[in-house]
C-alpha cells in the first residue's frame, strides 16, 4: 500500500487549517484540528474510494440495510486503517500537540447496543477483505440520546453530534430520492462515508439518508408573522431522523417509528434500483444476479413489499415475476428469539401511513397462503404462518418468506430458532435456514484500543495477526512462559491506570488499578440481567459484613448502560445499582474490598477504554435469550475470562478457550424449559431460601431507596408475583444467584494468583480467532451473498 508522505500529510493539515479556521496546529482546538486532519485524509484516500466503486459495481455486489451502525468516533479508526495514525501522532507531538486531544470530537450517534456495533464491525471487514459491501442506513441527528446520572436515576438530553458538522460525510445530491407517506412526501439526501479497509484494499460506503422537506422554508407564512407555520413542512421532515428509536408508547410515536423505517428502506431500494437501470437499462432479468441485500433484524423488512411496487407500478412488472425477485435477492438476520422484538405492526395504523405498501403485503400474504396450500399445510397450519394475522402484520414472517435466507447470529441461538421460535418455517425450508456466528472487528477491538497488548502479539507471532485473527492460534505455545506471562499482566494493569485516570475525569471516581475489574457494559434490558449481577454485589456485601469473607480479593464492578427512555423497570435497575454503589463504596466494613461504579453515556469510545482494562466479563443473559452477543469477543480478544451462562456466543467462547480458563454457571435451555411450566420462585426459592431473600427483600425493606417512584417495588413484584404479561421471575434471576455469586467468588480468589490468571486470560486471547468478524463478513459473502 501506498503511504502518504509525513512531509505532505502535514502540509496538507496545516493548509487546510489556514485555509478554514486561520490558525494552525499549535493554536487549533480540537475540532479544528479534527476537521484539518478529516480532509486531509479524505483527499488521500479519494482516488481508491472512486476506483474501489467503479470496480464493484462492474460485478455482483451487496448491500446491507441497518437501522442502525454503532461506528464509534471515525479518526482514530481511519488513520490506523489508511496506515497513518503512527504519522500523525508523529505530526501533531512535534507540533507540541497530543493526539488524545481528538478525544474530545463525539462518537457519531447512529446506533445503540450489538446490532449497531455489528453491522459497523461487517463494513469494517468488508473494506478490510475487499468484499463489494455497502452500508444503508439514516443519518440520525440526535442520536439515541446522551444519557447522565442525576441522583441514581438515567437523565437524557439530546446527543448533538452533528453540531460541528461531519468531517467524513459527503452530501450527494445527485442521488437525491423521495419517499412517499400518505399525505407526505419528503426528499431522501444522501450523503457518503467512507469505510477505509486495513492495508488499503479498497474503501466501501456508508450512505446516510436524511429526511428533507420539499417544500422548504414558507416565505409567505413568515412574511404573514406565521412564524412556527413557515418552518412546519422542515420540522415534520426532520422528525423522521431527528431520534433512533423514538419513544413508541403512543400511536404518534410508532407512526413514527414506521415513517423511519419505510423512509431509508425506500430511498435505499430506489437508489439500488438505478444503479442498475443505470447498467442494464429496463431489463431486470439480471437484478437479483447482480445483488443480495441483507436485512439486519426485522427493521429494513419492509424492503421486500418496497422493492415489489416499485418493480410492479414504476417498472410495468406482474407480481409474480417481482416477488421472485425480492425473494431471490433479500436475506434476513435474525437476532433475537424474543417474542416482543419480532416486529409486528398493527394494520390500521401501518395502512394510514403506507397505504400502497399495505395492498403489496396482501399480495405477498395471499402468495404465502396459496404455497402453504400447494405443499399439503392445514387449516391450523396456514393461520399460524399467515403474514396479516387478524389486526396484525407480522413482519418477520414476511422477512423469512421472502426472503432466501434466514441466518442465526450463534450456533446456540440458531439452533433455537430452528427447534423452537422459528420451528413451524424450518420444517417448511429447512435448507433456507443458516448460522452466521457473530464477530468482531480486530482492528478497533485490538490494534486500534489496546496498542500495547498488540505490540506484544506482534513481537511474538510477527505482523499480519490484524487480517488473519487465527493466527492468535500461535500465541498458545506462550502460556507456560512466565516472563510473557508477567509482561501480559503488566499490560492489564497499565491499562486499568488508563482507565483510573479516565473515571477519574470523567465519572469523578478514584478506582486502585491493583483491584481486579470485573465489567459489565451493554443495553439495559432484564434479561441481561444487570440486576442480577446487581443482586449478586449485594449479597457479597451481606457475607462481608457477616464476617464471612476476610480475604476477598478487592474488586471494581464497573457498569455501564443506557436504557430505553419508556423502560421503566430498566430505568429502575439503573437506580437500584447507583444505590448499591452509594452503599457499597462508603460502608466502613466494605469500602476496602467491594467498589461499584456506573459509568454515564457508555458508547463505543468508553468501551475502547473500558474492554482493555478488564479482568471478568460478565456476560449473564438467561440462557437462551441472548442470540449472541459481541461484547464478550471484545473482552475476550482482550483477555478477560467470561464470568458467564451457557448462552449465546458463549457456548462457542468456551469451546474455543476451554472450560477450564472460563466461568460458566446457571440453568441451560433445556433446564429451563422444564422447570418454565410449573415455576414458582416464591414458594420454591424465595420462602425457602434465606440468602437469597435477604438480597431480594432490599428492593422493598427500605435498604435502599427509590426516591418514592415505586420503581424497586415493581421490580419485587415482577420477581415474585409476576404480573399480566410474564410469569413470576421471568429471566430466572432467583433461580441462578446463589450459583453466580459462588462462581464468581470462585473468579476472585482465582485472580489472586496472578501468574495462573493470567494464563486463564492469555488462553483467552490465544482461542480468539474465531470470532474475528473477517471470517463472519466471508461467510456471509460466500453462502449468502453468492460473491
Amino acid at each position: 500500500m501506498i503511504i502518504l508522505d509525513k512531509a505532505l500529510f502535514a502540509a496538507r493539515i496545516s493548509d487546510n487549517l489556514l485555509t478554514d479556521s486561520r490558525t494552525d496546529m499549535a493554536h487549533a482546538s480540537a475540532r479544528q484540528l479534527h476537521s484539518a486532519v478529516a480532509r486531509a485524509v479524505m483527499s488521500d484516500i479519494m482516488p481508491l474510494w472512486k476506483e474501489t466503486e467503479e470496480r464493484h459495481n462492474s460485478g455482483r455486489r451487496a448491500y446491507y440495510l441497518s437501522a442502525e451502525f454503532l461506528m464509534g468516533r471515525a479518526v482514530y479508526n481511519n488513520l490506523y486503517c489508511a496506515g497513518l495514525l503512527d504519522t500523525a501522532k508523529e505530526i501533531f507531538s512535534e507540533n507540541g500537540v497530543d493526539i488524545s486531544l481528538l478525544e474530545e470530537i463525539e462518537d457519531a450517534s447512529l446506533g445503540n447496543g450489538g446490532l449497531g456495533r455489528l453491522a459497523a464491525c461487517f463494513l469494517d471487514s468488508a473494506a478490510a477483505c475487499d468484499i463489494p459491501l455497502n452500508g444503508y442506513g439514516i443519518r440520525y441527528k440526535y442520536g439515541l440520546f446522551k444519557q447522565s446520572i442525576q441522583n441514581g436515576f438515567q437523565a437524557e438530553t439530546a446527543d448533538p453530534w452533528l453540531d460541528y458538522g461531519d468531517a467524513w460525510g459527503i452530501r450527494a445530491d445527485e442521488d437525491t430520492v423521495t419517499v412517499e407517506f400518505a399525505g407526505e412526501t419528503v426528499k431522501a439526501v444522501p450523503y457518503d462515508t467512507p469505510i477505509i479497509g486495513f492495508g488499503r484494499k479498497a474503501v466501501n460506503t456508508l450512505r446516510l439518508w436524511q429526511a428533507e422537506s420539499i417544500k422548504g422554508f414558507d416565505f409567505g407564512k413568515f412574511d404573514d408573522q406565521d412564524y412556527m407555520g413557515a418552518s412546519e413542512a422542515n420540522i415534520i421532515a426532520d422528525a423522521i431522523n431527528d431520534v433512533l428509536y423514538p419513544n413508541d408508547n403512543t400511536e404518534k410515536g410508532r407512526k413514527l417509528r414506521l415513517k423511519q423505517q419505510y423512509f431509508f428502506v425506500s430511498a435505499s431500494v430506489q437508489d439500488i434500483v438505478r444503479r442498475y437501470k443505470k447498467r442494464f437499462g429496463d431489463d431486470f432479468s439480471h437484478f437479483a444476479e447482480q445483488y443480495a441485500v441483507q436485512l439486519n433484524d426485522t427493521h429494513p423488512t419492509v424492503a421486500v413489499p418496497e422493492l415489489i411496487r416499485i418493480l410492479m407500478f414504476k417498472e410495468g412488472m406482474n407480481f409474480r415475476d417481482a416477488f421472485d425477485i425480492a425473494q431471490k435477492t433479500f436475506n434476513y438476520t435474525n437476532h433475537t428469539v424474543l417474542g416482543e422484538a419480532l416486529e409486528k405492526w398493527n394494520i390500521d395504523l401501518f395502512k394510514s401511513v403506507l397505504p400502497t405498501v399495505y395492498e403489496i403485503i396482501l399480495m405477498i400474504d395471499e402468495h404465502l397462503k396459496r404455497y402453504l396450500v400447494s405443499v399439503g399445510q392445514n387449516e391450523g397450519q396456514i393461520n399460524s404462518k399467515r403474514i396479516v394475522d387478524g389486526s396484525v402484520i407480522h413482519m418477520a414472517r414476511m422477512a423469512i418468506f421472502g426472503t432466501s435466507h434466514t441466518n442465526g447470529v450463534a450456533a446456540l441461538h440458531t439452533e433455537i430458532l430452528k427447534n423452537d421460535v422459528l420451528h413451524d418455517w424450518y420444517e417448511l425450508f429447512p435448507e433456507r435456514f443458516q448460522n452466521k456466528t457473530n464477530g468482531i472487528t480486530p482492528r478497533r477491538w485490538l490494534g486500534l484500543c489496546d496498542p500495547e497488548l498488540s505490540a506484544l502479539i506482534t513481537e511474538k507471532i510477527g505482523s499480519g495477526w490484524e487480517t488473519d485473527l487465527d493466527r492468535l492460534q500461535e500465541l498458545k505455545k506462550f502460556v507456560d512462559d512466565g516472563s510473557v506471562i508477567d509482561r501480559f499482566n503488566s499490560i492489564k494493569h497499565e491499562k486499568k491506570v488508563q482507565l483510573c485516570a479516565y473515571l477519574k475525569k470523567h465519572e469523578g471516581v478514584e478506582v486502585s488499578p491493583d483491584w481486579c475489574f470485573d465489567i459489565q457494559v451493554k443495553r439495559l434490558h432484564e434479561y441481561k440481567r444487570q440486576l442480577l449481577n446487581a443482586f449478586s454485589i449485594v449479597d457479597l456485601y451481606f457475607q462481608i459484613k457477616d464476617g464471612k469473607l476476610p480475604d476477598l480479593q478487592p474488586t471494581c464492578f464497573i457498569f455501564g448502560a443506557k436504557a430505553a427512555p419508556a423502560y421503566r423497570r430498566a430505568k429502575g435497575i439503573i437506580k437500584y445499582i447507583n444505590e448499591v454503589a452509594k452503599l457499597v463504596n462508603n460502608d466502613p466494613d466494605t469500602k476496602d474490598k467491594l467498589k461499584v461504579v456506573f459509568v454515564q453515556n457508555y458508547n463505543v469510545s468508553y468501551a475502547e477504554k473500558l474492554i482493555p482494562a478488564a479482568d471478568i466479563s460478565e456476560q449473564i443473559s438467561t440462557a437462551g435469550l441472548e442470540a449472541s452477543g459481541t461484547g464478550n469477543m471484545k473482552f475476550m480478544l482482550n483477555g478477560a475470562v467470561t464470568l458467564g451462562t451457557y448462552d449465546g456466543a458463549n457456548v462457542e467462547i468456551v469451546e474455543e478457550a476451554g472450560w477450564e480458563n472460563e466461568y460458566i454457571f446457571g440453568a441451560r435451555v433445556e433446564e429451563l424449559e422444564k422447570v418454565r411450566p410449573t415455576y414458582n420462585p416464591r414458594e420454591k426459592i424465595y420462602y425457602k431460601n434465606d440468602r437469597v431473600k435477604r438480597v431480594v427483600n432490599t428492593l422493598v425493606d427500605s435498604t435502599f431507596n427509590d426516591g418514592d417512584t415505586g420503581m424497586f417495588g415493581e421490580l419485587f413484584n415482577a420477581l415474585i408475583n409476576g404480573c399480566s404479561w410474564h410469569r413470576p421471575d421471568n429471566y430466572f434471576l432467583l433461580t441462578d444467584l446463589e450459583g453466580y455469586v459462588d462462581t464468581k467468588k470462585r473468579a476472585l480468589y482465582d485472580y489472586k494468583n496472578r501468574a495462573v490468571f493470567g494464563k486463564k486470560c492469555w488462553m483467552n486471547i490465544a482461542s480468539a480467532g474465531k470470532f474475528s468478524s473477517d471470517r463472519t463478513v466471508r461467510q456471509y459473502a460466500e453462502e449468502l451473498w453468492k460473491l
